[in-house]
Parts: C-alpha cells; structure tokens; sequence
C-alpha cells in the first residue's frame, strides 16, 4: 500500500456551475480545489477577503463630530397667566 493518500471528498448536494450536475463534485481537501468528475470542471477556492465595515455617518473618517454650544432652556407653567398671555 503506498502512503500516499489522496484527501478528495465528495460534497453532497452540490451542482456543477458548468454542466448542472448533482453529487458530481468533489474536494481535494489538500489543495481546496474542486473538481465535477461528469465533465471534469475544475476550480480553485476563491480567497477569501475581509469584509469591509459598512460606512456610516458616525464612523466614517472624514465625519467631524460639531459641538454646538448648550443653550438656557426655560419652562413655561400653562397655568401660568403672563406666560399665556391671556393678560387675566
């Protein structure tokens, strides 16, 4: 027996992009590259990349947080009758 042993599996489920057939594929786990033993198309994994952060208002690099200065708030009492302005 010799020591070298080849680490394919099929996937179950998976069609062929090329000829559309089903349980055909298989993945040289070595390599990551797959194979349709029905009408031999093969494919690398693509690589894999980082997924970007979704740019928003908050954390894009360019957004200035504004500082506005605080400003007296004053509270009117509605039973009060200057604040009305009834003038009762």
């Amino acid at each position: 027996m010799s020591g070298f042993q080849s680490r394919r599996r099929f996937i179950a489920g998976a069609v062929c992009p090329r000829c559309a057939e089903m349980d055909k594929i298989v993945v040289d786990l070595d390599t990551d590259e797959r194979e349709c033993v029905a009408c031999g198309f093969r494919e690398g994994r693509p690589a894999v990349s980082t997924p970007e952060e979704v740019k928003t208002r908050v954390s894009r690099p360019s957004a200035r947080r504004i500082e506005t200065p605080a400003e007296v708030v004053r509270l009117l009492d509605p039973s009060d009758s200057q604040a009305s302005g009834d003038g009762e």
